[in-house]
């Protein structure tokens, strides 16, 4: 089950119905537990706990806490997204799908240990290029991250090495002229490979 602690009752309240504003997080903190469930709360209780600036509007907010209590997508609702953007951006759509897959288990609310977010996980440097304003819309995120796999396809035409490089970055492809040496890399690719497999 996934461990949200919503900061306080009236930082809740807030988001809910005040309309878009900035929001001042001093004072909050966030965790990723081994599940990769995320808690956030404003009276940390282990030194896991780090600290979160809050860059977006209460809107922003507002999605987010919307996304956690949808964090599982349905497979289909899924589909159904990346079927009109593969078509859209000339994309594999069972890649896409494996990648998913991989990236997330289809958790529109995922965040990961190092602040990858969303269904394909896109790190918010990487989302800042890709103009990407809500990590945890599906639609936005998919389409950030479908536009950032056609440009990494390009780049590598062999698809596992696009696939090592949404993982390992495109620099770290280059630099190795191959999948990178990297445990989680070369994991990731097999396990990609295993799950296209599924949706073919």
């Amino acid at each position: 089950m996934n461990c949200v602690v919503l900061l306080s009752f009236f930082l809740f309240f807030h988001a809910l119905l005040l309309p878009a504003q900035s929001v001042d997080a001093k004072g909050i903190y966030y965790m990723v537990k081994e599940d990769g469930s995320l808690c956030i709360t404003d009276i940390p209780t282990s030194k896991r706990y780090k600290p979160y600036k809050f860059q977006k509007s209460i809107n922003y907010i507002r999605n987010a806490l919307v996304a956690f209590k949808r964090d599982n997508r349905s497979v289909q609702e899924v589909n159904a997204i990346v079927s009109s953007l593969c078509a859209k951006y000339d994309v594999d759509k069972k890649l896409v799908m494996a990648v998913i897959d991989v990236e997330s288990g289809f958790n529109a609310a995922a965040v990961s240990p190092v602040g990858a977010q969303g269904l394909m996980q896109i790190m918010p440097e990487t989302g800042k290029d890709l103009n990407l304003d809500d990590p945890f819309d599906p639609s936005d995120n998919i389409d950030a991250g479908i536009r950032y796999l056609r440009y990494l396809l390009d780049t590598f035409p062999d698809r596992r090495l696009a696939v090592a490089a949404y993982n390992a970055g495109p620099n770290a492809v280059k630099k190795y002229g191959g999948i990178p040496p990297y445990a989680e890399t070369q994991s990731y690719v097999q396990k990609v490979w295993a799950r296209l497999q599924h949706y073919e």
